[in-house]
């Protein structure tokens, strides 16, 4: 086992705050931040890898690791099921490593309740304001004003669950929100809980000081 166990880090914001921009960066600053990897019972799209973009399971199997605590979380969405498996976030945490995923407030929550609750960090991130949020969606010029409105629809029952989450903050500035999760993510792993070597090293210095009397 490492000198730390990692991290179950969970991203949660409305379409259009940030949340995309602001993993790349938080994986930029360390690499070895892991990416949860899904999966899912939809047949592949052409291009997708196996392992890679998702872990392709038949809904038997992936009705089957449900029953046997195999996802960390899941859900049923357009007639297909998701959700991420445990056994690679385990090996991740118990390697080291931090993991970071992004999933909506009911995801969160299943995680948060997981056997590796524990070791979960949530942020969720707001806009600075809703006309923000909706000139972002704009602005990308990836959607349809039909999708769109959809999104601003579906914004505010995200934002209604800010409350849950461990830490939340308001990106109108995106580099001075960088450094605030950058400093969230770096204050969490030395929680002492994220730190098992430290029970050894407590009672090695027992030992000394009694060697010392």
């Amino acid at each position: 086992m490492s000198d730390r166990r990692g991290l179950l880090i969970i991203l949660s914001s409305p379409s259009g705050a940030g949340k995309s921009t602001l993993s790349k960066r938080l994986r930029t600053w360390d690499p070895s931040i892991e990416f949860s990897v899904s999966a899912t019972t939809r047949a592949p799209r052409p291009g997708e890898v196996d392992g890679q973009d998702y872990h392709f399971l038949t809904e038997d199997a992936f009705k089957t690791s449900v029953a046997e605590e195999g996802m960390l979380e899941h859900a049923h969405v357009f007639g297909n099921f998701y959700g991420s498996p445990r056994g690679p976030v385990q090996d991740a945490i118990e390697a080291g490593k931090d993991v970071l995923f992004d999933i909506d407030w009911q995801g969160a929550q299943q995680v948060r309740n997981s056997v590796l609750g524990p070791h979960t960090l949530s942020i969720f991130i707001l806009p600075p304001s809703i006309t923000e949020l909706r000139r972002r969606l704009i602005s990308r010029g990836q959607d349809s004003d039909e999708v769109i409105a959809k999104r601003m629809q579906k914004s505010w029952d995200e934002i209604s669950h800010w409350g849950s989450y461990d830490h939340v903050l308001i990106n109108d500035d995106l580099d001075a929100t960088e450094n605030d999760l950058k400093t969230i993510v770096s204050a969490t792993r030395l929680k002492r809980l994220q730190q098992p070597h430290l029970v050894e090293h407590v009672r090695k210095l027992q030992t000394e000081f009694q060697e010392c009397e």
